[in-house]
């Protein structure tokens, strides 16, 4: 056997077991979800079982915790546990499920990315997050992200109540171009350095140097073309800072980066 053969044997042996650790991993997470929302009914049921002492739900947990602790080990603090009954709590809907319908089908993210989301008071918006979360396969930094640059209220600015219900149980629903572009923009991840001059060179190479947070931050369906990309009339020749294309929209996206002040040159140039 050559070198070359075992070399890609080697690769496809890694690939597989990598994929296997991802499989092992979204399990052992999604089972500790349910398990997790079943303790938080258990404790949730108990308090309710006629307890009339304000006191007693402290004191349940706090023995509750040091028995478990005992046989299981750590992850079982008070806290841990005042957080199930909250996970619980927040979604007790799924309590009661229709037919067919499984616990399974509804907790699709970690526990990290429920205990963000229990932080969010309101419904909608959670909901909303939650959505978007699977649907883009965030990662826990970059669901903080976006939450903290408030990609729900940008884009519920703009909506009716209707709509915003809408939002929350579909996620960003694509109906038109404008659609697909956030307004603003948010893009404190680049990371700039504290300067009193920045050139529209240090923002293309920034965002070039963080080009998979730029891509989500643009929204759904971009994919990256080109940089400084040439286009000729005649004699003249004009350079496009960034070039990307909407694969839902099926169309180019230009982009021309400007630190100052927009110009109505600047303009007539993006319309030609």
């Amino acid at each position: 056997m050559t070198n070359i053969s075992q070399s890609n044997l080697s690769k496809k042996i890694s690939n597989l077991l990598v994929e296997a650790r991802k499989r092992v991993l979204q399990t052992v997470n999604h089972t500790m979800v349910l398990t997790y929302f079943e303790i938080g009914r258990m404790i949730v049921e108990e308090e309710q079982n006629g307890k009339e002492c304000a006191d007693y739900g402290t004191q349940l947990l706090t023995e509750l915790s040091q028995n478990l602790t005992k046989e299981f080990g750590k992850g079982f603090s008070l806290t841990n546990l005042k957080q199930m009954r909250q996970f619980y709590s927040t979604y007790s809907k799924f309590a009661t499920l229709e037919k067919g319908q499984t616990l399974s089908d509804e907790f699709k993210l970690s526990w990290s990315h429920y205990l963000k989301l229990m932080r969010i008071d309101d419904e909608l918006e959670r909901k909303f997050y939650e959505i978007e979360t699977f649907k883009n396969n965030w990662s826990l930094k970059e669901f903080d992200r976006q939450y903290n640059s408030a990609l729900f209220t940008r884009l519920a600015l703009s909506k009716d109540k209707n709509e915003i219900l809408k939002l929350s149980e579909q996620g960003q629903i694509l109906e038109k171009p404008q659609d697909a572009i956030k307004d603003p923009y948010i893009l404190e991840f680049i990371g700039l350095p504290e300067n009193n001059l920045y050139s529209e060179s240090d923002l293309e190479q920034k965002l070039i140097d963080k080009l998979e947070h730029f891509l989500l931050e643009l929204g759904t369906g971009f994919t990256f073309v080109a940089r400084q990309n040439r286009i000729s009339f005649e004699d003249k020749h004009f350079r496009i800072d960034l070039v990307f294309y909407n694969r839902i929209l099926r169309c180019f996206v230009l982009i021309d980066l400007k630190v100052g002040e927009l110009k109505h040159q600047d303009i007539g140039q993006m319309q030609m």
